[in-house]
């Protein structure tokens, strides 16, 4: 495979060392510029640096949208939640959709990319779009575009789904994140071939692996993730409440912050569960292996919202998986990917805590059924998520794209 020159487009990207910001882009992008020439165009907020290298072949540029103090649209959560949060934030999307074009245009003119790869439909498609074709002639580049959920489920408005039609019938391929996804991407005039499931990866061979000893708590759940609404946080508790009645010891870590950190406090201590929740805050990605490692489960309680949002995949599943930690999550078409019933995890009802606590209470007791379902779930792992696979398969279809 011949060296190609890859400008990715993306909202979300290590700001700087220790980051909490989710690593799956700078993953992929450290695979991809083991060969190939990288150039990623992310955001800028206060304390990053506007550029810097991070290794030989990758280099990462932010682009300034609004006086600094005012960069708050990107990270943390993300541009929904942050619109959701604040709707004076509306005001600086013109600004960050005109600042990323005038950058990307500007790179694809002077660094020639084969290829163009947009993580999310909106913005960074339409971006993408674009700049493709904004490029001097005989110089257009390919155009890889990856949805990895909010942005395929929610803004369903007229305007935004004509936006992301036009972005799904220029590209010349969309990688969804799970299954689930595809269905819903042909619908905006992508045609089906052009439709590829290709999830983001997981270290499952050194950050996530299991523990030597294989030790675990007896009754400690684990929750990793934001907490929003799509994450579905507050039907653990209710649950949490129903599964202590006969199994008094349980007990719940909570790694994550977000929103809804104070009601989901205020919840706790209102179904007197204050003493056995913890809130440990936000956790770096290459800290999170001791939980999964000490944790009797992992849950992922997802839920729909009322905008439509819900889970592209929840790599936080493969994490856990890999680290052969047992999961219960909710019955969502998206999480089916990774989790299959009775076979890698447990599948409870969404929204519903009587049924989540019976799973739960599954899992606690009967730790040698859940060993044996989290084992199954790591070999399913090493087989679909883990790094050096998922990125021999993205850096085959670049090039596939950018020879076409």
């Amino acid at each position: 495979m011949r060296p190609m020159r890859i400008l990715v487009l993306t909202s979300t990207f290590p700001r700087w060392p220790g980051d909490r910001e989710p690593p799956f882009v700078f993953e992929l992008c450290q695979r991809l510029a083991a060969l190939h020439e990288v150039l990623v165009l992310a955001p800028h907020c206060s304390g990053a640096a506007r550029e810097e290298r991070m290794g030989e072949r990758l280099s990462v540029r932010r682009f300034r949208y609004a006086p600094q103090r005012l960069e708050s649209l990107a990270y943390e959560g993300g541009i929904l939640e942050k619109l959701r949060r604040a709707r004076w934030r509306w005001l600086l999307v013109p600004l960050f959709l005109v600042c990323q074009l005038m950058v990307a245009v500007r790179a694809v003119r002077r660094y020639r990319p084969d290829v163009i790869h947009a993580h999310w439909i909106v913005p960074q498609g339409i971006v993408g779009v674009i700049a493709s074709l904004a490029a001097r002639a005989g110089r257009r580049p390919a155009l890889v575009c990856t949805s990895h959920g909010a942005d395929l489920f929610a803004l369903r408005g007229l305007a935004a789904m004509l936006l992301k039609g036009c972005v799904a019938r220029h590209a010349a391929a969309l990688t969804v994140v799970s299954g689930a996804m595809k269905a819903r991407a042909t619908e905006l005039g992508a045609r089906p071939e052009k439709v590829r499931v290709m999830p983001m990866g997981v270290d499952a061979q050194q950050r996530f692996a299991p523990h030597p000893a294989g030790m675990r708590a007896r009754s400690e759940l684990l929750f990793v993730g934001r907490l929003v609404r799509k994450k579905g946080v507050g039907h653990l508790l209710e649950a949490l409440a129903l599964v202590k009645s006969s199994l008094p010891e349980a007990s719940l870590t909570i790694v994550g912050s977000g929103p809804l950190e104070d009601e989901l406090r205020r919840q706790a201590r209102s179904l007197g569960l204050a003493e056995c929740v913890q809130f440990a805050g936000a956790v770096p990605n290459d800290q999170l292996a001791p939980y999964y490692r000490r944790a009797a489960a992992l849950v992922l309680p997802s839920v729909v919202t009322q905008e439509g949002d819900q889970e592209g995949l929840g790599l936080v599943i493969a994490e856990a998986l890999a680290c052969e930690c047992p999961v219960v999550a909710s019955d969502l078409p998206a999480i089916r990917d990774v989790v299959q019933d009775g076979v890698t995890g447990l599948l409870a009802a969404p929204a519903d805590a009587p049924s989540l606590a019976g799973r739960i209470s599954q899992v606690l007791r009967d730790p040698a059924r859940a060993r044996e379902l989290a084992r199954n779930g790591r070999a399913l792992v090493l087989e679909r998520f883990d790094w050096p696979n998922v990125g021999r398969g993205y850096e085959a279809l670049l090039a596939s794209a950018a020879a076409n």
